[in-house]
C-alpha cells in the first residue's frame, strides 16, 4: 500500500482526532484547497516516504453512524489497544468493535471516527503469547 485517504465531514475536526489518536501532523496539501486535503505525516510515514496518508473533506453525506462498513477499514499498531480505545471513545469516536483478544495475533478494536469512517487498532501479540 503506498497510500490511502481518510474523508470527513468536518477537516478541522478529523485532523483534531486522529493527531490525539495516532500523533499524527497534518500539513495542507499544495494544490488540495478545494477539497481541504491535507497530507498526515507520523512515524515512518509521510510525505517522501513510501506511504502517505491524505485527509480531505468527504464529497458526500457520511453514513450513518452503526451502519455498515462504508469502505476499506485501516488498522493502525498502537501499543496498548485498550487506552487507545478508550482515547477515541472519550473524544467523538463511537463502538463498532470493543477490544478483543485474537490469540496468535494480538488486541484488535475498531472505532468510528465521527466522520463517517471505521479505524482499526491492534496491540500486536507478542511471542509466547
Amino acid at each position: 500500500m503506498a497510500h490511502f485517504e481518510i474523508y470527513a465531514g468536518d477537516v478541522e475536526a478529523a485532523k483534531t482526532y486522529y493527531g490525539g489518536l495516532f500523533g499524527w501532523r497534518f500539513a495542507p496539501m499544495p494544490g488540495g484547497e478545494d477539497a481541504q486535503y491535507h497530507l498526515a505525516e507520523g512515524d515512518g510515514f509521510g510525505p517522501g516516504t513510501a506511504l502517505t496518508i491524505g485527509l480531505l473533506q468527504r464529497p458526500d453525506a457520511a453514513h450513518p453512524a452503526g451502519s455498515a462498513v462504508r469502505g476499506g477499514t485501516l488498522t493502525f499498531d498502537v501499543a496498548d489497544c485498550d487506552e487507545r480505545y478508550a482515547w477515541a471513545l472519550a473524544n467523538g469516536g463511537a463502538e463498532a468493535l470493543p477490544p478483543t483478544d485474537f490469540p496468535g495475533i494480538g488486541r484488535c478494536a475498531y472505532v468510528e471516527d465521527g466522520q463517517g469512517n471505521i479505524v482499526g487498532m491492534i496491540a500486536p501479540a507478542h511471542e509466547g503469547n
